[in-house]
């Protein structure tokens, strides 16, 4: 059997294990979405949800949001714009702003979203999840408000000191 270097890597790859696992459940969301006919990509998603609880809201609020660059939101907005699921209008009061919004079937989509797909993937989520040591989206909060306040390269000197060169996580940590 090959090794998992990347699992094996510890520390050192907990980027690329994470984007592994991230493509891993979207790849199984997606499943479930085409299983419902509904013709959307999973990393839509979170925009839908965005305009949903936020009202119409411009390119760069939807990327904040989300927590993508702009161009990554441009293009996927563009995308739900041909679906027909968003519509872009200029702001009432500044008309170099545009706002997206959901039209009548973006509405409808996150509504039937809302009672069947959403609560059977964050279900089926937590059901993975459930058994692990410790909260899982506490401790991904902690990751992500640490690398928020001190990103990976200003924390090389503290973090030299506690993890081997080779990436691998100490014994009785």
């Amino acid at each position: 059997m090959v090794e998992d270097v990347v699992r094996t890597l510890g520390f050192l790859c907990l980027g690329s294990r994470l984007r592994r696992i991230g493509e891993r459940l979207q790849a199984d969301t997606q499943q479930i979405i085409d299983g419902a006919g509904l013709g959307i990509q999973a990393g839509q998603y979170p925009f839908l949800a965005a305009i949903d609880r936020g009202g119409p809201l411009t390119i760069g609020e939807l990327a904040q949001s989300v927590g993508i660059t702009q161009p990554g939101a441009t293009r996927t907005i563009g995308q739900l714009l041909e679906l027909g699921f968003v519509d872009m209008q200029p702001a009432p009061d500044d008309q170099r702003r545009r706002l997206v919004s959901l039209t009548d079937k973006g509405q409808e989509l996150v509504d039937h979203s809302k009672t069947t797909i959403w609560p059977r993937v964050a279900a089926a989520v937590a059901d993975l999840c459930g058994d692990l040591d410790g909260p899982i989206l506490e401790q991904l909060a902690a990751i992500e408000d640490g690398l928020a306040a001190a990103p990976l390269i200003h924390r090389r000197t503290v973090a030299a000191s506690r993890v081997p060169s080779d990436g691998q996580q100490e014994e009785g940590r």
